[in-house]
């Protein structure tokens, strides 16, 4: 048997007006997922439990198998996983946006949570101005502290702890992710909790280290936003997730764009399959992934292609690119992989969004997202397309972990 798991991160959504009330996925032309509506199940799974932040760092979690409520430490860890960063039992990270912060009426406004998407080699350049301005206004954090480069605006800050030492950063830190913020005021966003004085006193001090390099100097005069701020959050230490061939008996690859998916496929023992073009933004390289994804079938169990493009169109609030990309998932990766898949004698498709990213609000939401289930001993039910309207009338998995085990058809080991 062979399994595909398709993510289209942050595709569900409510129904808009420019688009006849209907949801992006009911407005996007679809023929593929339509297809496997019409021979599937259709149905909802809701991954965020209410305790835990509404964001792919727990609801991929969930779709990937694992309890976030018993697995989930932080979003950070995880992508420390990602650069291959071990974290011992006193470490933790933290998730470090370079961000464009403006003023509305005298006020601070997230304008950016990008700052223009800056370059890897632009971040890596102003990261060293942060660090260095660290150890120049707070020396007492050099020894610790590391700002790490990851990849465009996504970076980590690493603590590193001895057991001697009391920790900086308590379970009760309380943080923001910057992409809920956008176009908001950040004045009451910034951290609460054990580390929160910390936090906001090196975000504060870094738009003075940040305010004359000349890789912003040079960004203005190109028309481009700089990045004013480093924002902090998603703080936690490391996660202990037994390895997906033992929790569920089958091995797996993942193909993604972004840190946060590599992370968890590390953490979970899969193979991670690099696609050159595959950005984690709208100009990714979509029939690129879904080669990549053919090919990984003939070796593994499982291939997961996780695609960030729906959810970047919903943070910049654009409905006509949202639409696009959930079209161009269907025709450029899900279409060829049917094709292949149609010559193997058993195969399983399962596509499922982590969660609802409303194009109203630019930001995550918790709640029930649609999932198209189809292939070797699936029962059909009686939808015609595949969206919400038509997952409403299915059955709903809560603990949307478990819609793994349902896919597979087995239970993880130990439950």
């Amino acid at each position: 048997m062979k399994y595909l798991l398709l993510i289209p991160d942050g595709a569900a959504d409510e129904p808009q007006a420019s688009l006849d009330g209907r949801t992006p996925l009911e407005a996007a032309h679809t023929p593929a997922m339509d297809a496997l509506a019409a021979r599937g199940r259709v149905g909802r799974a809701d991954h965020v439990p209410p305790s835990l932040p509404p964001g792919s760092e727990v609801a991929c979690m969930s779709l990937v198998g694992y309890d976030p409520l018993t697995y989930f430490t932080g979003r950070a860890p995880i992508e420390a996983a990602a650069q291959g960063i071990r974290l011992g039992p006193d470490d933790w990270a933290v998730r470090c946006n370079l961000v464009t912060i403006g003023e509305q009426d005298g006020q601070p406004v997230m304008e950016d949570f990008t700052a223009g998407h800056v370059s890897s080699e632009e971040a890596r350049e102003l990261l060293t101005a942060v660090q260095a301005g660290l150890a120049e206004e707070f020396p007492e954090l050099a020894h610790a502290w590391q700002f790490v480069p990851g990849v465009s605006y996504r970076n980590l800050l690493l603590y590193r702890g001895t057991a001697e030492q009391t920790p900086p950063l308590g379970g009760d830190l309380r943080t923001v992710p910057p992409h809920d913020l956008m176009d908001k005021l950040v004045a009451d966003a910034f951290p609460r909790g054990t580390g929160s004085r910390l936090f906001s006193a090196v975000m504060a001090a870094s738009c003075r280290w940040l305010a004359d390099h000349p890789i912003n100097k040079a960004r203005l005069a190109a028309g481009q936003r700089p990045a004013t701020h480093v924002w902090l959050w998603g703080a936690g230490k490391a996660p202990a997730m037994p390895a997906f061939v033992e929790h569920y008996g089958v091995s797996a690859t993942m193909i993604t764009g972004v840190d946060l998916l590599r992370g968890l496929a590390s953490l979970a023992g899969w193979k991670r399959r690099e696609v050159s073009g595959a950005t984690g933004y709208l100009d990714t390289d979509y029939a690129a992934k879904g080669r990549a994804a053919i090919e990984e079938l003939a070796t593994s169990d499982l291939v997961c292609v996780h695609v960030e493009a729906p959810d970047e169109a919903s943070h910049q609030g654009d409905t006509a690119e949202k639409v696009t990309a959930i079209e161009r998932i269907d025709q450029l990766i899900i279409a060829p992989l049917l094709d292949h898949l149609a010559g193997l004698s058993e195969h399983r498709v399962l596509i499922c969004p982590d969660h609802p990213t409303f194009l109203s609000t630019k930001t995550h939401s918790r709640g029930g997202v649609p999932f198209v289930m189809a292939g070797t001993g699936i029962t059909a039910d009686s939808a015609a397309s595949y969206g919400e309207s038509a997952a409403a009338s299915g059955s709903m998995v809560d603990p949307g972990w478990r819609l793994m085990g349902e896919f597979l058809g087995t239970s993880p080991a130990g439950g």
